[in-house]
């Protein structure tokens, strides 16, 4: 974990993951996004999106202005940094889709669910249940002849309607959703300590685990 380094006023910097400053930007201090516009849209009546501002004043060394959002106080500006960097998450990672994600996964305090512990099973579709317990629907699949006591008789055939639960690509998708938002966060945290734009905020290297599912991983 890099050491935090130190404000202009010397001050050391309060140092956080990437994660845990997200949940402090959107979660504590209600950080909004301000999501750029499509490149059809025209300037006039729009204006330039926060990224494109806060970018502009760092070039010119202009503090950033804060509480424009956050109700009944002042939003702290390393939030709306933080807010205006996510904002900007490329196309290639998932763009304003992936932006709303992780700013919704901050604001709830939460990590994506990438369904620890599931392992598919091979379930019956459909139980009924009575006096006498639990048992699997069948249905009629076929029909055979038998000879039973010297007759011909006919028969159903009967089969278990089974499904696997939960489905592999279930699984799949949501460890594919988790990756896919770790590597927006990697994005973010790369831009935030690269950026050097946080007042107050010392964005570590410190990341969620790669893939939690894989055992023995070291992150």
């Amino acid at each position: 974990m890099s050491t935090p380094s130190a404000n202009a006023g010397g001050k050391a910097k309060r140092a956080m993951g990437v994660q845990q400053a997200l949940e402090w930007a959107f979660r504590v201090e209600k950080a909004q996004l301000e999501l750029p516009l499509p490149q059809s849209a025209t300037e006039e009546g729009f204006g330039f999106g926060l990224e494109y501002v806060l970018l502009q004043r760092a070039a010119l060394g202009c503090q950033v202005d804060g509480g424009q959002h956050k109700l009944g106080g002042y939003v702290h500006e390393d939030a709306e940094v933080i807010a205006a960097i996510v904002a900007g998450l490329p196309d290639a990672l998932g763009g304003k889709r992936m932006a709303i994600r992780v700013a919704e996964l901050a604001r709830a305090g939460l990590t994506p669910d990438w369904m620890p512990g599931a392992v598919p099973r091979c379930v019956p579709v459909e139980m009924k249940r009575n006096q006498h317990g639990a048992r699997a629907t069948t249905v009629v699949v076929g029909t055979e002849r038998i000879l039973n006591r010297g007759k011909w008789r006919t028969v159903e055939v009967l089969a278990c309607p089974v499904r696997w639960r939960p489905h592999p690509e279930q699984i799949e998708a949501a460890r594919r959703a988790y990756d896919d938002w770790w590597r927006a966060l990697d994005w973010v945290r790369d831009g935030l300590i690269s950026g050097g734009m946080l007042r107050e905020v010392g964005v570590t290297a410190a990341m969620p685990k790669l893939s939690p599912w894989v055992r023995g991983q070291q992150n």
